[in-house]
């Protein structure tokens, strides 16, 4: 009798260390989703509307209008004439269509407005005009990014998605089988299961199987934010203008190309200094001698191998430089490994940077492969991929506030977290875990830390706060 009891005190001291740490991490996991559900659904539904009207209508609305082909094309210059005849102002891009039955775009400034014109290129008629970047997609996109209040919105959701990091982490070992079950009860949703607890074995297989993916989805979106991207990742993995052979170098960066929000250029180049217009740098471009008109800069970029679709922006200023560019985040390719940027003197024509894909850091690399599959652009299977993706984000979101409404006793008011005992070595375990894990993240951990000092200094002895948060 005796040695029984030897051997299941032990055994119970440990199954109750393990159900202690289990219930911690229910309780980081619970408190994470608070906050992060709605910012995770925010995205998924923004992300859908930006998905499927890039697909339809596409990014810069070069599908409202189709075009039947002809034996010969207009030249852009005439095309861009038709345009400014449409929408007097300054030209500042061009859009070469991607197929035969699509129309060229200019984007037209007029005083602090901005104008799409869709041009017949064969023709060179007008198809129809309109207000640049004040669409769906242009809405759905800055919501998704700044929630439409600029900065801050930037820095909730960077919070977010710092949080959701953790928020895997601790569903990852929630959904691990234990008490004797095997993988097979958590691998498949348990459809024979009623009421709440079919609601989370839905949630736990789902959530295992778009976790991976959540993480990397996650992180791409994260190189954009203002504090981890631009100030962290971003500042070290910058494209380093000195690559370029001695040429001089504007005070603007290629941000400035970036309009509204929206982000226009290759992320490994946006904190490079342009080059600047106005000496004898570079290397051979359009014909010497000959004018560098626009006709001379679109000759050049199809001889440079910039076919179908390719943006063209037009120097801005008298030290400014002709752009030429295909990147796979504007949806100008499906394969990032085509995308390239090619600066152009306004005055010569030489060709004073050359920058590819194989050309970036390692980050850079993985930003620009990252950006393209985060948007759907590799072609039907990852348009499909995400799609299922934003739908399951967005089901994990709900099943998680059904879970909880369900556990909830009723009338309660209070937010009926997971409770837990004193906390003992495996809760301090978990928290440092987590507290490393949202540190990876400045925003994301600075919060944290304030929260867990609020909580030891105020809220724990504030008797009706401490039993709200309960």
């Amino acid at each position: 009798m005796s040695v029984a009891l030897d051997h299941s005190a032990p055994s119970a001291k440990a199954a109750g260390l393990s159900r202690r740490f289990y219930i911690t991490a229910w309780r980081w996991h619970f408190y994470a989703g608070l906050y992060v559900a709605p910012f995770l659904i925010m995205l998924a539904v923004t992300g859908l509307i930006m998905l499927w009207t890039v697909t339809l209508y596409g990014r810069d609305g070069e599908k409202t209008y189709t075009v039947t082909p002809q034996a010969n094309v207009a030249a852009v210059s005439v095309q861009a004439e038709a345009a400014v005849r449409e929408i007097p102002g300054q030209i500042i891009q061009y859009i070469a269509p991607r197929n035969a039955e699509q129309a060229s775009l200019f984007r037209i400034n007029q005083g602090d407005r901005s104008f799409m014109v869709a041009i017949d290129p064969y023709a060179a008629e007008v198809l129809g005009h309109w207000d640049r970047r004040n669409g769906l997609y242009d809405l759905a996109s800055t919501i998704h990014g700044t929630l439409l209040i600029g900065t801050l919105g930037d820095y909730l959701i960077e919070i977010a998605a710092g949080f959701a990091i953790m928020l895997v982490v601790t569903g990852l070992y929630l959904w691990w089988p234990r008490d004797g079950r095997g993988f097979g009860s958590v691998l498949a949703p348990q459809f024979t299961a009623k009421g709440r607890q079919l609601w989370k074995s839905l949630h736990l297989s789902i959530g295992f199987y778009v976790s991976l993916l959540l993480v990397v989805f996650l992180l791409s979106g994260l190189t954009w934010a203002g504090i981890w991207g631009e100030k962290f990742t971003q500042a070290w993995s910058t494209f380093p203008a000195e690559k370029w052979d001695n040429v001089p170098l504007s005070d603007k960066t290629h941000a400035s190309m970036n309009h509204n929000g929206i982000k226009e250029v290759p992320w490994t180049l946006e904190q490079t200094p342009m080059p600047a217009s106005g000496s004898d740098a570079g290397v051979s471009g359009t014909p010497e001698g000959q004018p560098v008109t626009l006709d001379a800069i679109v000759v050049l970029a199809r001889t440079l191998g910039f076919d179908q679709r390719f943006q063209l922006a037009f120097p801005g200023d008298e030290t400014a430089v002709w752009t030429i560019a295909r990147d796979t985040m504007s949806n100008d390719s499906a394969n990032p490994l085509m995308d390239r940027t090619v600066h152009i003197d306004q005055y010569t024509g030489r060709i004073l940077a050359d920058v590819g894909f194989a050309d970036y850091g390692i980050a850079g690399k993985a930003m620009a492969a990252g950006i393209a599959f985060h948007e759907g652009d590799m072609g039907l299977w990852n348009l499909i991929l995400v799609t299922v993706f934003c739908l399951s984000i967005i089901f994990l979101s709900v099943s998680g506030f059904v879970m909880w409404w369900k556990r909830r006793p009723k009338g309660a008011t209070r937010l009926v977290a997971p409770s837990a005992t004193e906390p003992g070595p495996m809760w301090k375990t978990g928290a440092i875990v987590m507290l490393i894990v949202s540190l990876l993240f400045p925003l994301s951990g600075a919060v944290l830390v304030t929260v867990l000092a609020l909580d030891f200094i105020l809220l724990r002895h504030v008797t009706r706060i401490k039993k709200i948060l309960s």
